[in-house]
């Protein structure tokens, strides 16, 4: 248990500094560069991607042992899976309850990192 509890930190750790990395990074393609909200969001989550991959195969779940090139394509699975959880929630708070898109981003954010956080624990960097 104080292992998962751990895991839970560093995982919120990382998660926050890909916040920023996405919030950064959207809201410059969004409101700087006037891409599309939901092109901006994408975009924002393939840079978060890779810095979220490395960190977490090295500092949160310490997997470095296991085969890099299958936990890569499981964590992109894992990934996708959570970030069309949050995507459907950001598309849905924007069309349906007419949200401003920086709060329906933040908002899905939290959907987003449970479902990530517990495919990566029990499938990406199992032990």
């Amino acid at each position: 248990m104080a292992k998962t509890r751990t895991e839970i930190l560093r995982f919120a750790i990382v998660g926050t500094a890909n916040f920023l990395i996405i919030m950064a990074v959207a809201w410059m393609l969004n409101d700087v560069a006037n891409l599309n909200y939901l092109v901006s969001n994408v975009i924002a989550y393939i840079v978060a991607f890779i810095n979220n991959f490395y960190w977490n195969r090295r500092w949160v779940f310490c997997s470095q042992e296991g085969n890099a090139a299958k936990q890569f394509l499981l964590f992109g699975a894992a990934y996708g899976i959570a970030y069309l959880v949050q995507l459907a929630t950001v598309w849905a708070l924007v069309t349906t309850a007419s949200l401003d898109y920086n709060l329906a981003n933040f908002i899905g954010m939290f959907p987003f990192g449970a479902s990530n956080f517990m495919l990566n624990k029990f499938f990406t960097f199992k032990k």
